[in-house]
């Protein structure tokens, strides 16, 4: 791939265009094109605003997407998560509905499509391994709940207090359930009965169009909106004008960290979605780098036609696989769609029942919630499971920002705890053989009561030398006959400078027991430190060894065998 296909990922696709691939692209960009008008309206109401707004954020983001995207199937428009990440965020700068209220939501694209593009500049794609899978589990189903809770105000016909707090949303909902308006309600289980019916039938008939449909035109026919079901009536014909962001609104302070959050989170489910898709096709490849610098292009270039945050959907982009997609041509015929749609078709939606619009958005946060994975983790690691529970609950009382902060800080907090606990073995050797194992997990293996023999499962940094030191110093005291430790440094990858002055006290605490202290298997860089620190002096060259079985047979004959000058073995860089 040269430089320009780099830069621009239509160049690889679109000069081998194969005329095969253009009934899937075009199936494939309308089925998705009319999936995504009533979802974009339905994502609009979850970020707090007006549905037209949905649809002017399905059209140039995609444009843009299959341009600069390398995922050939990825459908990049709003999608629930973020919507009501948006809602949480801005909803403490302006009151919802108002101009300030959509000025903060567009700049808020601005703003995080600027730091997408900056990350992925920067070639910082791998930050997203910060997000695990247990955080990014407990997350989503926790979003997702409060998704859906948040959707109850428009399904019963009710006012509901908006909310990013779960047991607000209930309370709120048990102490107005008896002001549930029957008509609107039955319109929305019917519309979720429709979806959920469509889908199991065959996922690829847009269930959600069909449920629009119906709720329309029952509405219409019926006059239903004189008997007080709510409706979205008129929607603004015609394309997003151009427009700068609203940088005057200030309160970026606030706004930023929003920002951050929301482009991590954002790039993390569509670079998710599109490995997935990638592990079936097979037949391109998904750059992380460059995938940021193009959902930062869709984000920056759509502020400046109106739209709020977006990226890559799940159920959208699995739609676009399943329907033949091949290219990211499919995402232009759907652009193109919801672009005719705004300016032909508008008045179609005059009588849509938000009720609805909730049973769309209902039906899809509800595959966010994955028990399977919780489960699989229970079995698997209890650690972990804590991880993604303590992510869920703190997402569910907290708000969402809280939850992904928090699951952060927790992976990192139990990364750092392994590494200043490493696992450390004591290694014993199989009988007849050169292999040496640990002697709690193995039987019958040779040891000697004045050798012993440690494995440190990790690197000798500062987080976890004094760990290390009073380890040995413990085992020192349990055993009056100890004559020399040999370490089996083949699984220590680094050696700082504070872990090797460390391993200088060590020696001379050693020195003062009589006790020998020897060195086997060191890969380079790990040579290099000992080198430049001047540990290799002190710890002399002759108690360094090539493999543990020969250091074990120099400790127990005392006649070291033909081994390679250490000053030699020192200059090497890598091993």
């Amino acid at each position: 791939m040269n430089v320009i296909q780099k830069i621009l990922p239509i160049t690889s696709w679109l000069p081998n265009y194969k005329k095969d691939d253009l009934s899937g692209d075009l199936f494939a960009g309308l089925t998705v094109g009319v999936m995504l008008i009533p979802q974009g309206m339905a994502y609009a109401l979850i970020a707090g605003m007006p549905p037209v707004y949905g649809l002017y954020a399905s059209i140039v983001p995609q444009l843009i997407y299959a341009l600069l995207g390398t995922s050939r199937q990825l459908s990049v428009a709003p999608v629930a998560m973020d919507s009501l990440l948006v809602a949480a965020g801005v909803s403490v700068l302006a009151t919802e509905g108002t101009d300030a209220y959509i000025g903060f939501a567009i700049l808020l694209a601005f703003f995080m499509g600027l730091f997408q593009m900056l990350l992925g500049v920067a070639r910082l794609g791998f930050i997203t391994n910060l997000l695990s899978k247990p955080v990014i589990s407990g997350f989503t189903s926790a979003a997702a709940l409060i998704i859906g809770l948040n959707q109850l105000k428009y399904l019963l016909g009710v006012e509901l207090e908006k909310s990013n707090k779960v047991y607000e949303i209930v309370w709120s909902a048990i102490q107005s359930v008896n002001q549930t308006h029957i008509i609107t309600l039955m319109i929305g289980v019917i519309g979720i009965i429709i979806i959920k019916g469509v889908k199991r039938i065959n996922p690829k008939i847009p269930g959600a169009l069909l449920a629009v449909v119906f709720g329309t035109s029952l509405v219409y026919f019926m006059q239903l909106n004189e008997s007080g079901v709510s409706i979205v009536k008129t929607i603004p014909e015609g394309l997003p004008a151009f427009r700068l962001p609203d940088f005057s609104l200030g309160q970026l302070g606030e706004l930023v960290p929003l920002a951050l959050t929301i482009s991590v989170v954002a790039f993390m489910e569509a670079y998710s979605v599109s490995k997935a898709i990638e592990a079936k096709k097979r037949n391109y490849k998904v750059m992380p780098n460059q995938e940021l610098v193009a959902l930062g292009a869709a984000n920056v270039v759509g502020s400046f036609f109106q739209s709020f945050p977006v990226t890559g959907g799940f159920s959208r982009s699995a739609v676009n696989y399943e329907s033949g997609a091949n290219t990211p041509l499919s995402s232009i015929v759907s652009a193109v769609l919801v672009g005719l749609t705004l300016i032909f078709l508008t008045p179609l939606f005059y009588f849509l029942p938000t009720t609805i619009l909730a049973s769309v958005i209902m039906v899809a946060v509800a595959g966010l919630i994955d028990l399977g994975y919780a489960r699989q983790l229970w079995r698997d690691s209890k650690l972990e499971f804590a991880l993604l529970i303590a992510t869920f609950l703190v997402t569910l009382n907290f708000s969402m920002v809280p939850g992904i902060v928090t699951g952060i800080v927790l992976s990192i907090l139990i990364l750092l705890y392994k590494l200043a606990y490493p696992h450390i073995a004591r290694l014993g050797r199989v009988r007849g053989h050169h292999e040496f194992r640990n002697v709690k997990r193995f039987k019958d293996l040779e040891v000697w009561d004045h050798v012993m023999i440690l494995r440190i499962d990790a690197p000798l940094t500062f987080i976890n030398i004094q760990y290390f030191k009073e380890y040995i110093e413990d085992r020192v005291k349990e055993s009056a006959d100890l004559e020399t430790i040999i370490l089996d440094a083949g699984p220590m990858s680094h050696m700082d400078a504070t872990a090797a002055n460390g391993l200088k006290e060590l020696l001379t605490y050693l020195k003062e027991k009589n006790i020998e202290f020897l060195m086997c298997d060191l890969i380079g860089p790990v040579r290099d430190t000992l080198k430049r620190t001047g540990l290799k002096e002190i710890l002399n060259e002759q108690n360094v060894f090539f493999d543990l079985n020969e250091a074990v047979k120099y400790v127990t004959t005392h006649q070291q065998g033909d081994y390679k000058d250490f000053a030699l073995q020192s200059n090497l860089e890598t091993e």
